[in-house]
């Protein structure tokens, strides 16, 4: 599991340098950092959240050019985390009135931006997930060496990717994330039977 870099407190060298021509204000780039260290947390690129999170903060579409120096990020790499972060939806490229550029804008709706982020990548894999175990299941069922046991537990394991499958539908539907059939399949009922004869 990937850690949480912490980038300092109070008194830290971050918190405490002045801001730089083209660079972001200490409290800024701790807010940034900060982002970025969540969205690797969760699988994605760090400097996808150091984008995203510059853009929501700022509150106005930037050039490639502007995120480039802001974060200390090249060219190339900019372009590859702009068309990502496009195709997840999570920024917008806009045109403003009288200028050649192209500027890119944060979503600001955040419940639609991850409600969106689940729909193309989470859902997508515990779909996969449930197939895979599907797929075990038919193949254990088809073998007369599998004990009863072990069938029980791998359908145990099929129905919690069902739940959580389920539940993710839900959250894109409606927002809301009820994983009550999910933390029921969690329970052992051999422990409960066992607890209950004490």
């Amino acid at each position: 599991m990937k850690g949480y870099l912490w980038t300092g407190g109070p008194g830290s060298p971050a918190s405490e340098a002045p801001a730089e021509e083209g660079r972001l204000a200490a409290w800024e780039a701790i807010a940034v950092d900060a982002v970025g260290n969540v969205i690797e947390f969760w699988g994605f690129k760090r400097n996808q959240g150091r984008v995203w999170a510059l853009l929501y903060l700022r509150g106005e579409p930037l050039t490639a050019g502007e995120i480039e120096r802001e974060l200390d990020l090249s060219k190339g790499g900019v372009s590859m985390l702009l068309r990502d972060l496009e195709r997840w939806g999570v920024i917008q490229r806009v045109r403003l009135p009288n200028d050649t550029a192209w500027r890119y804008a944060a979503e600001t709706d955040l419940v639609r931006m991850v409600t969106h982020v689940i729909e193309e990548r989470e859902a997508g894999f515990v779909a996969r997930i449930r197939a895979d175990l599907a797929e075990a299941r038919r193949l254990a069922e088809t073998s007369s060496e599998v004990p009863h046991e072990r069938l029980a537990r791998l359908e145990k394991m099929a129905t919690l990717a069902e739940h959580v499958e389920r539940a993710l539908r839900l959250f894109i539907k409606t927002s809301r994330l009820d994983v009550s059939g999910v933390l029921s399949v969690f329970r052992d009922e051999g422990g409960a039977s066992r607890r209950e004869k004490r």
